[in-house]
């Protein structure tokens, strides 16, 4: 099942932009992010994301 921007945003919030990879699986876990999301930022690429908008544009490339 394909997670949305704004599914993934959902549980991205708290997160302090910049902010690298780690922090947002970490944040994503705090709020309950299901496996599906996880993986989805776990198949981003390993890099500092400037904004919420940063993070979906690095998904649109991967999906």
């Amino acid at each position: 099942m394909a997670v949305s921007a704004v599914e993934l945003q959902h549980y991205l919030q708290g997160v302090n932009y910049p902010s690298r990879k780690e922090e947002l699986i970490r944040k994503a876990r705090e709020n309950q992010a299901p496996r599906d999301v996880i993986d989805l930022i776990n198949n981003l690429p390993d890099r500092e994301f400037n904004s919420t908008v940063d993070v979906s544009r690095a998904v649109g490339e991967i999906g």
